[in-house]
């Protein structure tokens, strides 16, 4: 069978951070219950010349860097998947295509399925490849997440991503199996020219993320013919601590299963580059042979599943030549509300 799947990947996560015991306290909320309720203890936070543009530029140059024998110039399509692009008419991707240094004959498109976008994007990347139309597609899930001030989304969104790319040569991860599972759940949405998202509240979990995660990972796992306990690793969507733990143990896994991936507590809701953003910390530490099991969510709503399993070239992926998930989680430095709000420019319009 052909190989087929991932070739090198790569994450940012701005530094700065800031608590959830911070921001609770300007509105006179019990930090310590929230962060046990939600299972999120603090949040990154971009710097004031931070986008989804320059995370993501930071993501596949780091993704670069770990396949040393790949030429930007073989990369055919590149993908960003986010809801936070810096422009709303002007590509994401052509930014990062000029700033890794692609050719000019390059497929580029911006993805927004909210917090699934980047992982649409992968599945893409897998179509072309598979054709034979592009060599290399990269995907990337990216985003500098909104939240209205005072808002329970103001405790979890926040700012990261992951690039991911994708071919038949040198696969560090054979993308197994690919599915999705989408239908017209309107649980959070943000209309054209509004700075801030609006959301259902406890919608946002019934019928939305469990209904879609578990169909779609149930209907991958029936796909492949495999059930939990075939898995080394697992990967949800997490908006917060709990419900992917939650999903979780009612699809069968365990929390060893779940923990590598887990990011959520440390540094918030990256949004598209959640799952991501996990997967890339499980491949920090994958041995050939393990298999690992990812199911994102896009609120509007949607998940895509996918089986993977890593091969033997992953021994061979220079995974020292750029920051793992975990340095980028430890090197971190803390802001107060109103640095946070200037770095976001959370209170006003530009």
């Amino acid at each position: 069978m052909e190989e087929l799947g991932i070739v090198s990947y790569g994450s940012h996560i701005p530094r700065y951070r800031i608590k959830a015991e911070v921001i609770a306290a300007v509105w006179g909320k019990d930090g310590a219950a929230i962060s046990r309720g939600l299972g999120i203890f603090e949040k990154s936070v971009p710097s004031i010349d931070q986008d989804t543009a320059t995370i993501s530029v930071e993501a596949l140059r780091a993704a670069l860097k770990r396949c040393t024998t790949l030429n930007p110039t073989e990369i055919g399509a590149i993908y960003v998947g986010s809801e936070s692009h810096p422009y709303a008419v002007k590509p994401t991707g052509t930014i990062v295509g000029e700033a890794i240094g692609a050719t000019p004959d390059l497929m580029v498109a911006d993805y927004e399925f909210a917090c699934k976008a980047g992982t649409a994007a992968i599945q893409t990347c897998i179509g072309f490849v598979k054709a034979g139309m592009i060599k290399y597609g990269v995907a990337i899930g990216a985003d500098t997440s909104q939240a209205a001030p005072g808002d329970a989304l103001e405790y979890s969104a926040s700012a990261g991503g992951a690039a991911f790319i994708i071919g038949k040569n040198n696969v560090i991860a054979t993308i197994n199996h690919t599915l999705s599972y989408t239908t017209d759940t309107p649980d959070f949405w943000r209309r054209a020219e509004m700075k801030y998202p609006s959301h259902g509240g406890r919608f946002t979990g019934q019928p939305a993320y469990f209904k879609h995660i578990t169909n779609c990972a149930t209907k991958l796992m029936e796909k492949a013919g495999s059930k939990p306990q075939d898995y080394t690793y697992a990967i949800f969507h997490q908006p917060n601590g709990k419900f992917p733990v939650n999903v979780a143990k009612k699809l069968g896994f365990t929390i060893d299963q779940v923990k590598q991936g887990l990011m959520v507590p440390y540094i918030g809701n990256t949004y598209s580059g959640a799952s991501m953003i996990g997967l890339a910390s499980v491949l920090d530490v994958a041995k050939p042979g393990d298999r690992i099991f990812m199911t994102s969510y896009g609120s509007g709503a949607g998940s895509d599943g996918f089986d993977i399993t890593v091969t033997d070239t992953i021994t061979k992926l220079a995974r020292e030549n750029a920051p793992t998930i975990a340095q980028l989680v430890a090197d971190k430095e803390y802001v107060d509300y109103g640095q946070y709000t200037k770095m976001t420019n959370l209170l006003f319009w530009e």
